[in-house]
């Protein structure tokens, strides 16, 4: 929210508990509903969870966000970077942004350095 604030956004945080998105947007012209997550790294790639998780009967369930939010903000402490990443590039239960280059050239493979937040928020958010 901080890092949003500081590049001159408005953000707002939904009332209550039961919204798929933690923050709210406003780039002037369009709300963005946003989903904040935390990322770790695991064999090269920045890693974080895009479904939720919860508990129903004793049984742990899944659920992708489907189209209830536009984009994720991402912190991974481990690499000190913020990412932002549109919903629709990222994958229905986990993202991975690649912090190597992989041995072989394939077209679905995310850079985590595309996604930096100060590269990727200018580009995706209209002021």
């Amino acid at each position: 929210m901080a890092a949003l604030i500081t590049e001159g956004y408005t953000v707002s945080v939904p009332f209550g508990d039961n919204e798929s998105y933690d923050l709210v947007l406003d780039a002037g012209g369009t709300l963005e509903r946003v989903q904040c997550k935390t990322g770790w790294i695991e064999d090269d790639v920045v890693r974080f969870k895009t479904a939720s998780k919860t508990t129903s009967g004793g049984d742990v369930v899944l659920t992708d966000y489907g189209d209830e939010i536009d984009a994720f903000a991402v912190r991974c402490r481990d690499t000190e970077q913020l990412y932002w990443v549109l919903a629709e590039d990222a994958g229905t239960k986990s993202t991975y942004l690649r912090l190597k280059e992989p041995d072989i050239g394939h077209p679905s493979v995310n850079h985590a350095s595309e996604y930096r937040f100060e590269n990727q928020l200018s580009k995706s958010v209209d002021r």
